[in-house]
């Protein structure tokens, strides 16, 4: 194995900044995993995995250390019993599995179209829309452990995931490579609650929608947003959701209806876990002040989704976390919410401006 050395980061990227990684693997099978890993920990580097970067920001500086793109391909269906198996290699494209799984009659990832970046990043934050998680779906998942090299397979039970959570994000981010997953699904589809979807549905005039109907839907839905990777469109220059949306108790809810009143607003909500309830993001991040199309110079906000923080040409990596940084301060300021940042930061060390946008609360 013989890794590239100063390979641009910022071109694999769908933010499309930040400096080069000092070594560069891509892997096309668990054997080069394996073996990337091993080189990376003989010579005491740090050591990232890199999927399509779609939910990844970049420093400037880059990345000192090896990153390893995992290419295994693959994805193979089992149908028993009206419930169809996906077993997919980690470097398969999400959006096709997706496509598989609609095209052979099965829902339950029907609603996850249109989300980029490959199969293997899909349990690290466990991706979601529409009221679907993978997490409803997922049976295990095969990684390589990249201290002993070992390849294992970790049920869904054990892999951590909750809403944009997993152990491959937080208490194991650095212990895995995540090479296969497999999944079970279900005939058929479930009817949409999620306002945008169902009307986009009936302007299709779709009543008793089917997983393709629900695909279709929301790759619409989400072309509306830009939120589906074109680089025709400026607005999608971004790493998708730069927040999360938040989860909040009774009492923060409260205030946060409260402070929208005063603001001659009312405070959208939906039913969240725990008891809580779900904000959209976006929707504080307009209300405190910043509205869709918001530029500063180089960077800015979606003019189709408040939520998308977008390289609008020429971007630096600085410019999009002070950005991200002002938003997530105005609203803590406004309605009391610290928003939570949904892409990774690579190559950042201790930055000030990055550890705040990590920050709960103060």
């Amino acid at each position: 194995m013989r890794p590239a050395e100063g390979v641009r980061l910022a071109p694999l990227t769908t933010l499309g900044v930040g400096g080069p990684a000092r070594w560069f693997v891509r892997a096309g099978d668990t054997a080069s995993v394996q073996a990337a890993c091993a080189w990376a920990q003989e010579r005491g580097c740090s050591l990232f995995v890199l999927g399509a970067g779609s939910n990844l920001v970049v420093a400037d500086t880059g990345f000192d250390g090896v990153i390893l793109q995992p290419a295994l391909r693959g994805l193979v269906q089992r149908v028993d019993a009206g419930t169809l198996t996906l077993a997919v290699e980690a470097g398969e494209p999400w959006d096709d599995v997706v496509a598989a799984a609609v095209a052979a009659g099965f829902g339950g990832i029907d609603a996850l179209s249109g989300i980029p970046g490959t199969a293997g990043a899909a349990p690290v934050q466990n991706i979601g829309a529409y009221g679907q998680e993978l997490s409803d779906t997922l049976v295990d998942v095969t990684a390589v452990e990249r201290g002993s090299g070992a390849v294992v397979t970790l049920p869904a039970g054990s892999c951590g995931l909750g809403y944009r959570r997993s152990r491959f994000r937080e208490d194991d981010r650095n212990r895995f490579v995540i090479t296969r997953l497999q999944l079970r699904l279900e005939r058929g589809a479930r009817i949409p609650s999620y306002d945008d979807l169902a009307a986009r549905l009936r302007e299709l005039g779709v009543s008793h929608p089917g997983p393709a109907d629900i695909r279709r839907g929301v790759l619409e839905v989400r072309r509306s947003k830009a939120m589906v990777i074109d680089g025709r469109d400026p607005d999608a220059r971004s790493v998708g959701s730069f927040f999360v949306n938040p989860q909040l108790t009774a009492s923060a809810y409260a205030e946060v209806e409260a402070v929208a009143g005063r603001l001659g607003a009312r405070a959208p909500g939906r039913p969240g876990g725990d008891g809580r309830t779900k904000v959209p993001a976006g929707w504080l991040i307009e209300h405190a002040g910043f509205p869709r199309g918001y530029t500063e110079g180089a960077v800015g906000l979606s003019s189709k989704h408040a939520l998308a923080v977008t390289n609008r040409g020429g971007a630096t990596a600085r410019q999009v976390v002070e950005l991200a940084a002002r938003i997530k301060r105005r609203v803590a300021d406004t309605f009391g919410v610290w928003l939570r940042p949904e892409p990774l930061f690579l190559g950042f060390g201790d930055d000030e401006t990055v550890a705040f946008l990590r920050k709960a609360n103060e």
